[in-house]
């Protein structure tokens, strides 16, 4: 499975029941989600099939894992990117892998309009922001037209709603 290929997977009534459950408490085990199937969705499996169907929807892609720090932690940012044009060809790639790979990124992606790289980035202070900021532009500012930041401020919600897997069950 690589990045930006949607997973070939055909979903059951079940593997829905489990991406719910798992997005309301990802640290159920597999012998509790087997408990809560049968409570709540009267569906009957064992918990090693319970296992299985994790573990093939997570090798498919189906969703992935990742660990969040509590956003106590750190100050989240939303930085937008604006290129020069005149050096994007040759500089680009760079600059994108630099900031795909950072350690401060939590989030990249591409947009339309005039800011079209986009990044949710951690940082310990906001003198981290700034000092990582100046270095991009030192770095890659030939690629790079503008910066635009935004701190993000009293995160509100920071999981997936378990109701979203339900729309998969109607688009079959």
């Amino acid at each position: 499975m690589t990045d930006g290929e949607r997973p070939n997977w055909d979903f059951k009534d079940r593997d829905i029941a489990i991406l719910c459950e798992l997005a309301n408490d990802p640290q159920l085990s597999s012998r509790e989600l087997t408990s809560v199937l049968k409570s709540e969705y009267d569906i009957d499996v064992s918990h090693v099939t319970v296992s299985e169907s994790i573990r093939r929807m997570r090798d498919e892609g189906v969703f992935r894992e990742a660990i969040i720090p509590n956003e106590e932690y750190y100050i989240f940012a939303l930085f937008e990117f604006k290129f020069n044009t005149e050096h994007f060809e040759e500089s680009w790639r760079n600059a994108m892998e630099h900031i795909q790979g950072d350690k401060h990124t939590l989030f990249f992606f591409l947009s339309d309009g005039e800011y079209q790289w986009k990044t949710v980035m951690m940082f310990r202070s906001r003198e981290q922001i700034s000092k990582w900021i100046h270095n991009c532009y030192k770095e890659y500012g030939d690629v790079i037209a503008n910066i635009r930041n935004s701190s993000v401020h009293n995160v509100l919600k920071f999981q997936t709603d378990p109701q979203i897997y339900k729309d998969l069950h109607d688009e079959q």
